[in-house]
């Protein structure tokens, strides 16, 4: 099944519960419901193999290293890049073609030009790897830890396009995370348009009575923070928070756009259990339908 806007491809994020550990089973149960795609997280061959005779879309597969590749240590670093890089080069040759990855740093405390410095070394050097045999890596906007992510708002990405210098180098969309951080997401889907190479159909819903009791930044004595979330937000299903998904999807046909927008279910009403989680899913897929 596809977006009525654009008739983009719809598929979900696989996610570490225990029913979905069989990827045999879950792309059958996949292609029952109508989903077309499946992000992987950590791949190999034979998984690619399994989406792809299941009659699945391959959607993002993660890239390993991590902070590693933001390591203070030179030779760490080259280690953690060569080992990325060859994970990149023999799942390119078995079909994928996005690399999803958040850049985060090694030590979060470093300034943030020491720490883009080294970000900017290492993924140019792997920008170079994924355009040589066809692929593109994916930096998706998370904050993370201390808000220390160095590609999720517009300086930061504008900042690392233009010094690492690839153009296999992209973003994985996920408005949910620029709501949370107070950016305008539309704004950001039309200055990066030619950049997005794959989205996350998740939301957020915005909590004025939270923020009003807690602020944005401040602990509770009391309260416990919403599942995926805050107190003044939480991340919700596609269609139950804030983001204009019309808007979005005729954004991203605009500019070309042919890649999916991937559900990542992130939702304290949904999330804990097998039925819950598919429940989410299935009701994400028939809202994404209809934008």
């Amino acid at each position: 099944m596809a977006t009525r806007t654009g008739g983009f491809a719809i598929g979900f994020r696989r996610m570490g519960s225990a029913w979905q550990k069989d990827l045999a089973r879950l792309c059958v149960w996949a292609r029952e419901q109508g989903f077309e795609a499946i992000d992987l997280n950590r791949a190999t061959p034979e998984d690619l193999g399994t989406l792809t005779s299941a009659g699945l879309r391959v959607g993002t597969v993660d890239l390993p290293g991590g902070k590693a590749l933001l390591a203070a240590d030179p030779g760490a670093r080259r280690d953690a890049v060569a080992q990325a890089a060859d994970y990149l080069k023999t799942n390119a040759a078995a079909g994928a073609r996005l690399f999803f990855t958040v850049v985060m740093p090694e030590n979060p405390d470093a300034p943030v030009a020491e720490n883009h410095k080294l970000a900017v070394e290492s993924f140019g050097e792997l920008g170079q790897t994924a355009q040589a045999v066809g692929a593109q890596i994916l930096f998706e906007g998370w904050p993370g830890p201390k808000n220390a992510n160095l590609c999720c708002n517009p300086e930061s990405c504008r900042a690392m396009f233009a010094d690492a210098g690839s153009g296999a180098l992209g973003i994985n969309y996920d408005p949910s995370h620029l709501i949370r951080m107070g950016i305008d997401h539309i704004r950001f889907a039309e200055e990066f348009a030619s950049r997005i190479g794959h989205v996350h159909g998740k939301d957020t819903e915005l909590l004025a009575e939270g923020a009003y009791e807690i602020g944005l930044f401040q602990n509770s004595l009391r309260r416990k923070p919403h599942g995926f979330g805050g107190f003044a937000w939480r991340y919700t299903l596609p269609g139950q928070g804030v983001a204009r998904w019309t808007r979005i999807c005729r954004i991203l046909q605009a500019a070309g756009f042919n890649g999916a927008i991937s559900v990542e279910l992130e939702d304290e009403n949904f999330n804990g259990s097998e039925a819950g989680e598919k429940d989410g899913l299935i009701a994400s897929l028939g809202y994404l339908r209809g934008v």
